[in-house]
C-alpha cells in the first residue's frame, strides 16, 4: 500500500515512522532572541528634544566650518598652467613632435612671501586613472621584488607585459604612463644677478608604507643593473627603472616618483608631489615674494586626449592643503540646523498655542 506526504514531510526527513523519517518542527527555539522578546527602546521625539538638537548642531558645526575656512583660505598656493595649447604659450613649440626634447621657460611672479616649507606638485586633468582596467594592470609582486614576477609578470599587465620578447619592467598601464617631465624653479633676484635655482628636495615625497613595504628592489648584487637582468623598459619609457636617478636609494622599484605616480588617483583630475622645499632659515621666507621662472623639459603629451598640465607651490597648515570645501560644508550644514531650529520653534510655538486655545473653548 502507497502512502501519501507533502512537502513538509519531505524537508522535515519524511513522514514520522518511516526510514529517515523524524519528527523535526520549524518552530524557532523558545529564546528571547528569536521569539522577538528582547527589551527595546525606542526614542520619543518630541520639540523639547527635538529643537535644543538643531541648535547645538547649528552652534557646534558653524564656528567650526569658519575656522576650517580660514584656515584653508590662509594657506598660499600659485598654480602655472603650462599645458602650451594656446599659441601665446611659451611651451606652444613643444606640441611639434620634431622638437626633442624641448625646453620651455614661464615667467611668473609671487605676490606673497611662502612661509614654512612648499610642496611642488604637478597637476593633471582628464586623465582617468580610476579606470579599472587600469587601476589592475600592474603586478605587485614584481614591484615588491620577486625575482619570478620579474621575468614573468602577471597577465594583468597586458598589453605591457612583454616586449622585444622580454619582460616589461615594471610591467603594465599605469607605469608605462608615469608622468616625465622635469621641472626646476630659479628665483630673479635682480636684473643684473644670475637666476638663483630653488633647491628641490626628491626624497621624503612617497607614503612611508609604500617606500618601505611595498616598493623593493629584486635581490641580489650590489650592481642594480645586473638585479634587472634580462628585462626591458617600458615602451613609453626613455631609460630602464635601474637609471631613473643616481642615488641608490631612490632608484629603480624604490624611485620616489615612480612610488607616487603608482598611487593612482580617484578623480579624473589630481595633483600629486613632486618635490618638497625645506625651509632652512628661520628669519627669512622659503619663497620670498618676487620674481621666479619655471624652467619645464617638456615630455609628457596631454594634448591627444584634451589634458591639462600645471605646476602648483602651495603652503600647508595643520589640515593639510588647501581645501575650502570642507569649511564650507560644515557651515552649511551648521546654517541649515540652525535655520531648521528657528523655524521648527516658530511652529511648535504657534501651534501649541492653538491648541491650548482650542481646548479652552471646548
Amino acid at each position: 500500500m502507497a502512502m501519501n506526504y507533502n512537502a513538509k514531510d519531505e524537508v522535515d526527513g519524511g513522514p514520522p515512522g518511516a526510514p529517515g523519517g523524524t519528527t523535526k518542527t520549524r518552530r524557532p527555539d523558545n529564546t528571547a532572541f528569536k521569539q522577538q522578546r528582547l527589551p527595546a527602546w525606542q526614542p520619543i521625539l518630541t520639540a523639547g528634544t527635538v529643537l535644543p538638537t538643531f541648535f547645538i548642531i547649528g552652534l557646534i558645526f558653524i564656528p567650526i566650518g569658519i575656522g576650517i575656512f580660514v584656515t584653508s583660505n590662509n594657506i598660499k598656493e600659485i598654480e602655472i598652467d603650462y599645458t602650451g595649447t594656446e599659441p601665446s604659450s611659451p611651451c606652444y613649440k613643444c606640441l611639434t613632435p620634431e622638437i626633442t626634447p624641448c625646453i620651455c621657460t614661464i615667467n611668473f611672479t609671487l605676490e606673497q612671501s611662502f612661509e614654512g616649507n612648499v610642496f611642488m606638485y604637478y597637476g593633471l586633468s582628464n586623465f582617468y586613472q580610476n579606470h579599472r582596467r587600469y587601476v589592475k594592470s600592474r603586478d605587485d609582486s614584481q614591484l615588491n621584488g620577486d625575482s619570478s614576477a620579474l621575468l614573468n609578470p602577471s597577465k594583468e599587465c597586458e598589453p605591457y607585459r612583454r616586449n622585444e620578447d622580454k619582460p616589461i619592467a615594471p610591467c603594465g598601464a599605469i607605469a608605462n604612463s608615469m608622468f616625465n617631465d622635469t621641472l626646476e624653479l630659479f628665483m630673479i633676484s635682480n636684473e643684473s644677478a644670475d637666476p638663483m635655482p630653488i633647491t628641490l628636495k626628491k626624497k621624503g615625497i612617497a607614503w612611508w608604507t609604500d617606500k618601505n613595504v611595498k616598493f623593493r628592489n629584486p635581490p641580489g648584487g650590489e650592481n642594480l643593473e645586473e638585479r634587472f637582468k634580462g628585462t626591458t623598459k617600458p615602451v613609453n619609457w626613455l631609460k630602464p627603472v635601474y637609471m631613473l636617478d643616481s642615488d641608490p636609494d631612490n632608484n629603480g622599484f624604490i624611485n620616489e616618483d615612480f612610488i607616487v605616480w603608482m598611487r593612482t588617483a580617484a578623480l579624473p583630475t589630481f595633483r600629486k608631489l613632486y618635490r618638497l622645499i625645506e625651509r632652512t632659515d628661520d628669519l627669512h621666507p622659503t619663497l620670498p615674494a618676487g620674481r621666479y621662472y619655471l624652467n619645464i623639459t617638456y615630455n609628457y603629451p596631454v594634448h591627444t586626449f584634451d589634458g591639462r598640465k600645471r605646476m602648483i607651490l602651495s603652503t600647508i597648515s595643520w589640515m593639510g592643503g588647501k581645501n575650502p570645501f570642507l569649511g564650507i560644508a560644515y557651515i552649511t550644514i551648521g546654517s541649515i540646523s540652525f535655520l531648521l531650529g528657528v523655524v521648527l520653534l516658530v511652529i511648535n510655538h504657534k501651534y501649541r498655542n492653538s491648541s491650548n486655545t482650542a481646548d479652552i473653548t471646548i
